[in-house]
Formats: structure tokens, sequence, C-alpha cells
């Protein structure tokens, strides 16, 4: 599903959710009265064209395109997706949600970037209350999948279910927070553990770097793959949770927390607090480490993914849905995707090693068109790979989108031959190339033997047409 989505605000989250709309197909209006606007989302949308790409095995669909519009009206007039991103107050976002009402078509949902509002506060003084809903995304909104969606404690059906298909159609997941509360449910995690970490910055047992160390080198590393719950399920050991809490639970009537206390933000703290931020991490810049964030994200949600678990489910699913590559062209588009951060080395460019996984991915493509697919082997049968001339042309960066063009060069008996180049997409540029040798065995005897009927037909067919369209 794509349309025209209206981002109403383009700071740091309505800049990312253009993003997010834009790379998965979708025309965005943005209307944003900031006159630094343009520069500040072209930042945000350089990031994110860099590394949204990245999760995915696939290329994501052609971008739309992104037109500023005047007014809240233009920007919204026939929309499918209205995002609210204003800052937070809840009369300003009052008055922006009363232009967006009067000039929406009546069927588009209307979102609200909100952390901590409520729908019913949100609502108030609306025409169509039903369909101004709380989406509540994380930073960097094209890279992480959750929205907290908040309709409100008697929800439209209709809206929920429309809400949840256009977000999951964007590669989100619409987490549906069916009791309405202040700041929903991830914001009030994190105000608990930003109070703690000012009180220990405050009362010196603790630095910036320190406190972020020992999330990132322990708990945060858990939290991601398995949240909270099943993570202390985990540490109560063969007795599961009900031990855990036997175990740990009277500790939480000890004082070991100040949550229910907020140290006072004067100037003494908030410069301690600053001078320790900077020399934690300013000698890079904020758009050098919002990189560093996203390289960091990308390698461990593929990790995940390649697992099945936590956000990498999320990333597999939308993948699916995504435009295969085209198998009726000679030669055939058998791979179309862009590089990975984790497929690169020390040198800076891709890896040796991944150029064998691109090409073996070209091949199982040509396998699947073939006939040989996943019940081909069930069946007892299979092309196995016997020789491969690979030849390096040009370095392939991070980032660098590609697609790989296979021709049949043979197609006889047990005899497959292919030959791959890999070519950039901006200009076809062939990076690499690859001729590969294959032959049809039987699994059950790990000897070459001929194909079934149908594959063999299709592989004579093929090799015929693509050896005319070659002469």
């Amino acid at each position: 599903m794509t349309g025209v989505a209206a981002i109403v605000g383009g700071g740091v989250i309505g800049g990312a959710w253009a993003a997010r709309f834009l790379l998965n197909g979708w025309d965005v209006r943005l209307f944003d009265p900031d006159p630094e606007s343009e520069r500040k989302i072209g930042a945000v949308l350089a990031n994110a064209r860099r590394a949204l790409p990245m999760l995915y095995d696939r290329a994501l669909p052609q971008e739309g395109a992104l037109i500023r519009a005047a007014t809240v009206g233009a920007a919204v007039r026939d929309a499918g997706w209205v995002q609210e991103s204003v800052p937070e107050r809840l009369e300003l976002k009052h008055r922006v949600l009363a232009e967006i009402e009067a000039a929406a078509p009546s069927d588009c949902v209307i979102g609200s970037s909100t952390s901590g509002f409520k729908p019913s506060e949100l609502r108030e003084g609306a025409r169509h209350p039903a369909r101004i809903v709380v989406a509540h995304p994380f930073n960097p909104v094209y890279l992480l999948p959750l929205i907290e969606l908040v309709a409100g404690d008697d929800p439209d059906p209709g809206v929920v279910a429309r809400a949840k298909g256009i977000l999951e159609g964007i590669g989100m997941f619409p987490l549906h927070v069916r009791k309405e509360i202040d700041a929903h449910i991830a914001d009030r995690f994190l105000e608990a553990v930003w109070r703690e970490a000012l009180w220990l910055v405050k009362d010196g047992i603790a630095t910036t770097g320190g406190i972020d160390e020992a999330i990132r080198m322990g708990f945060g590393l858990r939290w991601a793959q398995m949240g909270l719950f099943e993570t202390y399920r985990i540490a109560g050991g063969e007795g599961g949770m009900a031990h855990f809490l036997a175990q740990f639970g009277p500790c939480l009537s000890w004082p070991w927390t100040k949550l229910m206390d907020v140290p006072d933000l004067d100037d003494e703290l908030i410069g301690k607090i600053a001078a320790q931020s900077d020399a934690q991490s300013g000698a890079l810049s904020i758009r050098e480490l919002e990189r560093l964030r996203d390289d960091n994200l990308v390698a461990m949600m593929r990790a995940l993914r390649a697992r099945g678990a936590a956000s990498g489910r999320v990333i597999a699913a939308h993948e699916a849905t995504l435009p295969a590559t085209d198998m009726a062209a000679v030669p055939m588009e058998t791979v179309r995707r862009t590089v990975p951060v984790d497929w690169t080395d020390y040198n800076g460019h891709m890896n040796e090693g991944r150029y064998g996984q691109v090409f073996s991915d070209a091949a199982d493509a040509v396998m699947i068109h073939l006939g040989a697919d996943a019940d081909y082997i069930a069946r007892g049968l299979s092309y196995f790979t016997v020789e491969t001339t690979v030849k390096y042309l040009v370095e392939t960066h991070a980032g660098e989108p590609f697609r790989v063009e296979t021709r049949i060069l043979l197609g006889q008996g047990k005899k497959l031959k292919l030959f791959h180049e890999m070519k950039r997409a901006s200009d076809g540029e062939i990076l690499a190339t690859c001729e590969q040798f294959l032959l049809h065995v039987s699994l059950e005897t790990r000897r070459s033997c001929d194909p079934a009927p149908q594959v063999a037909a299709r592989v004579e067919a093929l090799s015929h047409a693509h050896r005319e369209v070659g002469a």
C-alpha cells in the first residue's frame, strides 16, 4: 500500500517520519515554517537513504516524491495518513489538529507523534475525534520499528485496523496500547531510568559515560532481543518467573532507587552533565554520531533478523512484501539490494567473501525460477556449484545499491553454467563478475544425475532464449 502522507512539523521526528514514508514508496507533503527545514530534513534524508536499505536483502520500492507545502491545508488535502510532529505544547497541537481536520480527507488517519499526551487530550474540540490517534515513534524513526498506537479507551476498530495496515506496510511495528495513560508505555520506562541516571550523576556516583557503558555493555544487549520480562524469566533459572519473583521480589522494598524524587536541574547539575557528555563523545559531530548509531543499529537488527528475533522479525515480514526482481528479462535480474555495513572489512569496502554470497543468492534466484526450489530439494534433487571464477573490478562500499544480472551460458543435461554481473544501481558500472558452473545431483546418492523432466525442459528453453538474445 502506498499513497500520500502529510507530515506537519519537520524536526528530528517529523523529518524521519518523512524519510520512512518516502523510502517505502509514498509521496510526502511536508509543512514546516522553519526556514532551516529544507537543510535539516536533507540531512535526515541522507542518513535514512544510506541506512534503511541496508536492513534488507531486497531493494526498497522506488522512492516517493517530497513536496514542500506552503500551508497545513495544502499538505493534508489528499493524504491517506497525516502525522503531526509539532512541539509538545497542547495548545499548539490543538491549533494544528484543527487546521488538519478542516482540510484532510474524511477517511485519513491523523497520527500524533506526542510522547506524553493522551488521545482524549488531543481530541478536545475535534470534529471527528476517533480518527485522531497517538502514533508515537522512536528515534531514528526510519530504522526503529516500534510505534505506540493509542486510539483511546473506546477506539474505532476501523481506524485502528487502517492505522496498523499503513504502519506495517512501511515496515513498522504498531503496538496497540489499549488503555490511554500519560507517556504511554515505553517513555514511562525511559523516564524511570532517566531519573535514576540524573541522581547518580548529581550524587557523584557515576559519570554520563559510566552510565552509558552500564547500559550498552550489559542489560541493553539483553533488552534488545528479549525485553524485560523474558530476560527476568531466564534469570529465574528452571523455576522461571515465579522463582525470580520469589528470589528478587523483596528487593523492591529496599531503598535502591529514587524513582519518586527528581533532582533539581539547576545550572550546576546541567553544567556537570553537559561537561561529562562533551568529554564522552564531543569529538564527534551530531551527524557523525547519528551515522555511528545507524550503522550499529543496522548491524544488530540484521543479526536479529537472521535469528528471526525481536525487531528482526519485523524486517523479515516487511521484506517479504517488497517487489521481487525481474526474472523474465534477459539477462535476468537476480539480485537488487544495498550493501549492508556488516559486509565491509578493514579496508572500508565489501569483503571478498560477501561477493560469494551475492553470486550464490543470484544462483538461488535462478534455481527457484527454473523450478529447482525448496519442494524440488525436498524430493531429493538439487544443483551443486562445482566451480566459480570471480573477478573484482571496482570497490563496493556500505550503503551502495547494486543489482546482479544473470545469463545462462549453458543448460544441457546435468550441466548448468551461469554468468553474473554485479552492477552499481546508479550508473550500471560493473563492480564484479562471476562465472559459475553447476551440476545437477541426487541428494540421496550425492552423485550427479539428470534433472527432472520439467526442470530440464525449463533449463533448455531458458538457455536457448539467452543464447538468442546474446548472439
